[in-house]
């Protein structure tokens, strides 16, 4: 993907989002009768205006955003002005704007999660590791079994298996059954699933995988390179492994003598080996099937679920904006949780400015694929919200905190001086915030540095 298309779209993105906050403010302003001299796109100097009524709407050269201009802005003398509002009229139009932005988050990430995307389905799926004292191990579980289906579903890839154990609501009173296959032998096994706090919900006690080494021959290419019993394959030179075929193609692909880069999951990591072409090792880099589920490929017997395929699926409306919901409300915890990390590496900041989304928006865009530019856009315009939301003059929150106490005191206003104090002390603490913001987002730059994505 081109980079420069990329960074267009973000510059399209961010005037939109911050065009569309404005407008929010705008509609509202204008429904409580507060006269807007000016609706601006974009910031000056004007390309063109057009006056309807007591507004112009203008057209400007910088696309950073939009602006709305009010009569007599923060004066409360001025007749029909902002601050002549009632308290709670000024805090519906401060809040206006983040709420767009909200509502706009929630519509792009809804429809990203409805995107048809790429799953990995099979007959089965098979247990990877066990964890110590969990059901799936007082019920005689192993690694390599396969897990076929559950309470007489069939169950074809990890996250059918988590659907059926998230069902239970009482570790008492959920019993499932479970259909295992092993090579040849299929056993039924029956057990409770435990309740973890850690993750708030119901788990077997299992990880899942589509392979599993099973034996790898002394000497071959993959005892060299370091492969051993009880590894997963996940892929060869940086293309996923989900069957025969397509392990096949991967090797068939490659030239005799090139060196081919495997990721392997061991324990809980991923590890990387190299193995050698044939014409340094003397052997052929191919894929032999000797059965339905046992491959030998460069020396390592793996265990496979059978008929592993690529699917698409896609989501409903409802269950997209399901996910959409559940992602806005996770990250406000994401972020307080980031906060700490700022002291030990600023690169794992829990902001990040125009900059480092334009940077971020590239490397995700770069390594996932051009729809995830709904993606970034409904994080731009969710950023923005909640940026704007913090209780801090003169960002939004700040005035409607600052409405919200008026309204409490039954209109009556905060003294000019308290309300200068607010603002030109929240006006120093973001300039310097959003200096550091960029200078941070620069010095990645310079320094070669991402998001390791």
């Amino acid at each position: 993907m081109d980079v420069i298309i990329i960074i267009a779209s973000f510059i399209v993105i961010l005037f939109t989002v911050a065009s569309l906050h404005e407008l929010g403010h705008f509609i509202t302003a204008k429904r409580a009768g507060v006269q807007v001299e000016e609706f601006g796109l974009g910031f000056p100097p004007r390309i063109f205006g057009i006056k309807r009524g007591e507004t112009t709407y203008s057209l400007n050269l910088i696309p950073a955003g939009a602006f709305v201009k009010s009569v007599g802005e923060n004066d409360p003398t001025v007749p029909r002005s902002l601050a002549s509002r009632s308290s709670w009229h000024r805090f519906g139009i401060y809040l206006a704007g983040p709420l767009v932005n909200i509502l706009l988050a929630l519509i792009l990430l809804s429809a990203f999660f409805a995107l048809p995307t790429d799953v990995l389905s099979g007959n089965g799926i098979m247990v990877y590791q066990v964890v110590e004292d969990y059901p799936a191990d007082l019920s005689g579980i192993e690694t390599g079994d396969i897990i076929v289906s559950i309470n007489g579903e069939n169950v074809h890839n990890s996250i059918e298996v988590q659907n059926a154990v998230n069902l239970c609501e009482d570790e008492n009173d959920c019993d499932l059954s479970l259909t295992i296959q092993n090579d040849d032998t299929t056993r039924v096994v029956n057990l409770t699933p435990h309740y973890n706090p850690d993750n708030g919900r119901y788990s077997l006690g299992v990880f899942l995988c589509w392979n599993v080494v099973d034996v790898v021959n002394n000497g071959s290419s993959a005892d060299v390179a370091g492969i051993i019993a009880g590894d997963s394959l996940l892929s060869i030179n940086g293309q996923p492994v989900y069957n025969v075929d397509s392990i096949s193609e991967i090797i068939s692909s490659a030239e005799g003598n090139e060196e081919m880069e495997l990721a392997l999951l061991r324990e809980k990591e991923v590890v990387l080996v190299t193995i050698p072409g044939s014409n340094e090792t003397g052997q052929s880099a191919e894929s032999v099937v000797t059965g339905a589920e046992l491959v030998n490929v460069m020396g390592a017997n793996i265990r496979w679920v059978s008929d592993v395929q690529v699917e698409q699926q896609s989501l409903s409306i409802g269950e997209a904006a399901y996910m959409g919901a559940s992602f806005i409300i996770r990250v406000p915890e994401m972020i307080i949780e980031a906060i700490p990390l700022m002291k030990d590496d600023p690169n794992k900041a829990a902001f990040v400015g125009p900059i480092g989304a334009g940077q971020l928006t590239v490397e995700i865009v770069k390594s996932s694929g051009f729809e995830n530019i709904l993606f970034m856009a409904g994080l731009i315009s969710l950023g923005i919200g909640l940026f704007n939301l913090i209780p801090i003059p003169p960002l939004d929150g700040g005035g409607m905190v600052v409405a919200f106490v008026e309204g409490m005191r039954r209109g009556k206003r905060l003294t000019q001086r308290a309300t200068r104090l607010a603002y030109t002390s929240g006006t120093v603490f973001l300039i310097a915030l959003m200096v550091f913001i960029t200078l941070n987002d620069v010095l990645r730059l310079i320094q070669g540095e991402g998001f390791g994505l």
